[in-house]
């Protein structure tokens, strides 16, 4: 069975939001808020699906704009991690998903996997193990960031995105911004897994970052268009991700 597929993405946030149905006429779930509802909600009466649920990865407010809107449209309820539920009272009441749950709707199934790291009680969502709704643990060419609210640290990001960058290669992977890619793309040309793999060197050069002294590890496009840089500061030795504006080469 093909899936069905459709993306809005937000100017500014560049943050995405998901139409996933099993068919014409069949059942469908909605992943993540972007504030562009309108689209998808007449993609879904379009293509007479019903939409049986509102998955949300996690609780910033780039994925979880217009989820109230996209809840009230479908008459769906929303499923979530405890942890994002409790940070987003306007998701409640709201159905509790763990990593390693299993949901199905119509002919979908979604494995939840949880993905802390950027975000604590981060969900991204394999659907009939073919497509994985990676939220902002791995994008296309990069990673997420380990310094945003509600973060988890650094070692819980760089598991997550290795986990996931080793589903089966064919999985198709859609981040929580911008463009697809896939799992055997990441595996092989992601430069944070290319080093985490051990495959590339690390960086030597000497920043700044927030007024602390750091090595450069890695320098590298972000999805976005600017940079996001993997940096080891001197003062404590702990390893971070974070845009590449926050440094001072």
């Amino acid at each position: 069975m093909s899936l069905i597929i459709e993306r809005t993405e937000a100017e500014g946030w560049t943050s995405n939001s998901y139409l996933v149905a099993d068919g014409p006429g069949g059942k469908a779930i909605v992943i993540d808020g972007n504030g562009v509802s309108a689209p998808l909600i007449a993609k879904a009466k379009e293509l007479g699906v019903e939409v049986e649920a509102i998955l949300v990865t996690h609780q910033h407010a780039d994925h979880v704009a217009g989820v109230d809107e996209l809840r009230d449209a479908f008459a769906a309820p929303v499923y979530t991690s405890a942890v994002t539920a409790v940070a987003v009272p306007d998701l409640l009441p709201a159905e509790n998903v763990s990593g390693g749950d299993t949901l199905t709707f119509g002919d979908l199934t979604v494995e939840a996997i949880l993905s802390e790291g950027h975000c604590a009680g981060q969900l991204a969502f394999l659907v009939n193990g073919t497509d994985c709704f990676t939220a902002d643990t791995i994008f296309k060419g990069t990673v997420g960031g380990n310094f945003a609210p509600s973060n988890t640290g650094y070692a819980d990001q760089k598991a997550a995105a290795m986990r996931l960058a080793q589903l089966p290669a064919e999985t198709v992977l859609h981040p929580g911004h911008t463009l697809p890619t896939t799992a055997g793309e990441e595996w092989e040309h992601n430069p944070f897994i290319r080093i985490w793999r051990g495959l590339d060197p690390e960086g030597t050069e000497e920043v700044t970052v927030w007024d602390r002294k750091a090595t450069l590890i890695l320098w590298a496009p972000d999805y976005d268009g600017t940079n996001k840089a993997w940096v080891r500061f001197h003062d404590t030795g702990e390893d971070g991700i974070t845009g590449g504006s926050q440094v001072v080469r």
